[in-house]
């Protein structure tokens, strides 16, 4: 089965994804990083329970400009946006934050 979760690659891709209604909830991660392989499998879970939210993940060594343009400086870090600003964050493999941060802003 696909996944629900859109690995970002470019930084178009990024802002274009912003500029959509949805509320984009965006796991700034690192291949190498064992938080973040702990959490993926949960937000993969999140997304499918969340079908009117946009889940995204960035590869922070890949796109590291994007990475510093939204000052991720630990990994995992989980950036929700809304109309192309972030308006709530979680830093790392905290689920519950993740999920806090969802139902206040996905109304």
């Amino acid at each position: 089965m696909a996944s629900t979760v859109k690995h970002i690659s470019s930084k178009k891709e990024f802002e274009d994804l912003l500029k959509g209604d949805k509320l984009v909830v965006c796991d700034f991660y690192a291949t190498w990083c064992g938080p973040c392989k702990a959490i993926a499998p949960k937000l993969e879970a999140l997304a499918k329970e969340h079908t009117d939210v946009v889940f995204a993940k960035v590869d922070v060594d890949e796109l590291e400009d994007l990475a510093h343009e939204h000052d991720i400086l630990a990994m995992p870090t989980i950036v929700l946006f809304k109309k192309g600003a972030s308006v709530g964050r979680s830093i790392g493999a905290a689920i519950e934050k993740v999920k806090t941060e969802i139902a206040k802003h996905s109304s």
